[in-house]
């Protein structure tokens, strides 16, 4: 860098003044007094400037540290823009591109599930992504790939893992985290993502695959419905707010904050978050059909009982996707018995489908009570479908049943005091007021699953009572509802209809379980029809009641401790554990007051991979069950929780995945930011209706999210001041030294010439 220098200037009458005064110099005296002085000046100005690159350089370090923080006049084009640390300034959202790779084999399914997270600023950023897995599935792998290294994690207790990860976050390394918030619903958490880096985090999880009469399936859900979580006004607050407490009199909702991501606003923002998806489908039996309720595949036919289904592309991460498939006449078996070996123990996995031939039809009044949810979150397509639903079920009532209709948001009606009988004056009057409904506010379920669970006349044998509930289960307290239908049960049964792209299928089952009842999935309008005409075909024929299981030598753990009532078409599902898989089990019922009976031969058991961590997580499921409904205390259902996720290397509300990097990365003066994955709006669903109206000067969702910011072209980030401008001032003052210094050399060169 080069600096002008002016010398200054006198008069020459001055100049004569001045030499007079002055004592003669020896020109050889002076020109090394002025050499001498030339290298010392020169000497400091080199210091000075090397002082001066040297506090530029901090400046833009200092920038470059703080390039993560932008504004929104100066975010990317189409940037989502998320509060980061430092007040008034935010952090783009990261991404996250998700495959799924499943296996189906027989009776069970293992999904490999890869997340890329995609940090697509200049700093340093921690990424916390919700996001849904299938409630029976048991998650028991968890890998993170960083600099082309992999980490494998480990299974701990969940506040144990959660102090490793966050100290390894302090110290700069890269760490993963994967955490239940809800069996349905987990958290990754991927520390010390570097300027446009991307992080890896692979999954894995065992669930069963689902099986209704000849037909198969699976379920992925891709995406985590908004929850409607009710205010805490008027509740105790949970003391520590662990997730691991039920908000029983507290809060009722106290991990509110772990449970509600960011949200896009389809109208400012396009889809994101792709996945793909590929299913190797190993049936066992010949595949006669196979089918994707909402997505569009591609499949192959290697063999009769094998296929490769692939997603067509990649697709927004805004629906679940469903894949069924029956077998070739004749060859779908009513028994199925699969069996693993580890360790000292044989566990087993068996499916029995009781004769639907058997009984005529229930010849049994029915009074039945329908729920329907008409919140704002069902606004649109959900609405449809539920109504239709509604209405196709009051069009299956006969003259001597009863019947009643409830509808709720964050109000709630009922359209006759009592059940009134089924005339055609009363169905009509009920499909009015059912065709009227429309969709808003929020989804307070609660009162209107005690008022359908209000039985006036619990001894009464003339009717049987059934509950038949519609709802996309959008709300945050489960838990409350698990208790009020422990609690009021008694003799209704309780058949829980999900709608929508994205139902809450953990409230949807264990309603149902709880309830004596079953869960039938309505996903879209051309599922309507057949879905209700077969549920209805449960309700109307005979379940198989009083089961009972004999078990050689007496010596099997099984899980479901009490057997359910089983409906039509319906497998009846047992996982065993024994010491050796040896002689016949046998399985007695009713079925319409006629006794039943199956036995299976354990020796003949087909190999089964991953049987044993389906018995795992279906034994911790009971655990929490037997909260529920008392039948353990709190303490020692979280025991034999714990004690089988250690066992079995699970992931559940009381344990977690953790997985570090051993290398620091991020050095300590570095800033490093939290930005939650937003996540898409489910399909179908209206974000007005969930959120209320646009506001555009105001925060859209969560207190960490701001409005999208649109920018006609990218531009350079630009930083605000947050600091004072003293080293602007000390660059300049060092400057203006240098300029004085050098016009002293030139007069003193001046002088003695």
């Amino acid at each position: 860098m080069t600096l002008p220098c002016y010398p200054f200037t006198s008069s020459g009458a001055a100049r004569r003044q001045a030499a007079d005064r002055t004592p003669p110099l020896r020109l050889d005296q002076g020109r090394g007094s002025v050499r001498r002085f030339l290298i010392a000046l020169a000497t400091l100005f080199v210091v000075l400037a090397s002082s001066f690159c040297g506090l530029l350089a901090m400046a833009a370090a200092g920038r470059a540290a703080e390039s993560a923080v932008v504004t929104p006049a100066t975010a990317r084009a189409g940037a989502l823009l998320l509060k980061g640390a430092t007040p008034g300034a935010y952090v783009e959202a990261p991404a996250v591109r998700a495959d799924y790779d499943v296996t189906v084999s027989g009776p069970t399914q293992r999904t490999r599930v890869t997340q890329a997270f995609v940090n697509p600023g200049s700093g340093w950023i921690e990424g916390v992504y919700v996001f849904p897995l299938p409630e029976n599935g048991a998650v028991d792998a968890m890998r993170m790939v960083v600099g082309g290294r992999v980490v494998v994690a480990e299974v701990r207790e969940r506040a144990a893992a959660k102090a490793i990860y966050e100290q390894a976050k302090r110290s700069g390394q890269a760490a993963a985290l994967t955490e239940q918030e809800r069996p349905n619903m987990f958290t990754n958490s991927v520390a010390n993502i570097g300027p446009g880096e991307t992080v890896v985090v692979q999954i894995e999880y065992q669930a069963p695959v689902r099986r209704d009469g000849d037909v198969s399936s699976l379920r992925i859900p891709l995406v985590v419905a908004p929850r409607y979580a009710p205010a805490a006004a008027g509740f105790e607050t949970v003391s520590d707010g662990s997730p691991s407490k039920t908000a029983r009199g507290g809060d009722p909702v106290p991990d509110r904050d772990r449970v509600t991501p960011p949200v896009r606003d389809p109208a400012t923002s396009t889809p994101t978050n792709p996945v793909t998806i590929t299913v190797r489908l190993q049936a066992g039996f010949p595949v006669a059909t196979i089918e994707s309720a909402h997505h569009a595949v591609r499949t192959e036919a290697p063999s009769p009982d094998r296929r490769l289904v692939t997603l067509a592309g990649p697709v927004a991460a805004d629906r679940d996707f469903e894949l069924s498939w029956t077998a070739a006449p004749a060859t779908a078996p009513s028994v199925g018995l699969f069996r693993e070996r580890v360790g000292d123990a044989d566990y087993l996995l068996a499916y029995v489908t009781p004769p639907a031939a058997k009984a005529a039809p229930v010849e049994t009044p029915r009074e039945a009570v329908f729920v329907i949810d008409n919140s704002g979150s069902m606004s649109g397509p959900s609405m449809a479908q539920a109504k239709a639903s509604l209405a196709f079920a009051l069009g299956r009532l006969k003259p001597a049943d009863r019947f009643n209709v409830i509808r709720f948001d964050d109000t709630m009606d009922t359209l006759f005091a009592d059940a009134l009988p089924a005339t055609e004056a009363n169905v009509a009057r009920a499909l009015r007021f059912v065709d009227a409904l429309q969709a808003q506010g929020g989804t307070e379920m609660l009162p209107a699953l005690r008022a359908a669970l209000n039985d006036p006349r619990p001894a009464d044998e003339r009717f049987l009572r059934q509950i038949v509930f519609l709802t996309d289960g959008a709300v945050a307290d489960e838990q409350r509802m698990f208790d009020a239908i422990a609690s009021s049960r008694g003799r209704s049964r309780l058949f829980m209809v999900g709608i929508g792209s994205a139902p809450n299928s953990h409230l949807m089952s264990r309603a149902a379980e709880l309830g004596r009842g079953t869960f039938t999935h309505i996903g879209s309008s051309a599922q309507v029809e057949d879905n209700m005409r077969a549920l209805f075909g449960k309700l109307e024929s005979p379940a198989v009641t009083n089961l009972s299981l004999t078990i050689p030598g007496g010596a099997a753990d099984v899980t479901p401790a009490i057997l359910p009532d089983v409906y039509r078409g319906e497998p009846l599902v047992m996982a065993l554990r024994l010491p050796r898989a040896e002689g016949a089990m046998e399985i007695r019922g009713a079925i319409g007051g006629q006794p039943w009976r199956e036995t299976l031969n354990l020796a003949d058991a087909a190999p089964g991979a991953g049987v044993s961590k389906l018995w795992a997580r279906r034994k911790i499921d009971d655990a929490e069950v037997a909260r529920t409904t008392a039948a353990l205390t709190p303490d020692k259902a979280d025991a034999a929780i714990l004690r089988l996720a250690l066992e079995h290397h699970l992931v559940t509300r009381l344990t977690s995945l953790v997985a570090v990097d051993a290398a620091p990365r991020r050095a300590a003066d570095a800033l490093l930011d939290r930005a939650d994955v937003p996540l898409n709006l489910p399909a179908g669903w209206d974000f007005e209706k969930v959120f209320g109206p646009r506001a555009p000067a105001a925060p859209m969702r969560r207190a960490d999210l701001v409005e999208p910011v649109a920018v006609a072209a990218a531009q350079e980030v630009s930083l605000p001041q947050t600091a004072t401008d003293a080293e602007l001032r000390l660059l300049a003052g060092l400057g203006l030294l240098g300029v004085a210094l050098l016009a002293a050399v030139a007069r003193r060169r001046e002088r003695g010439a």
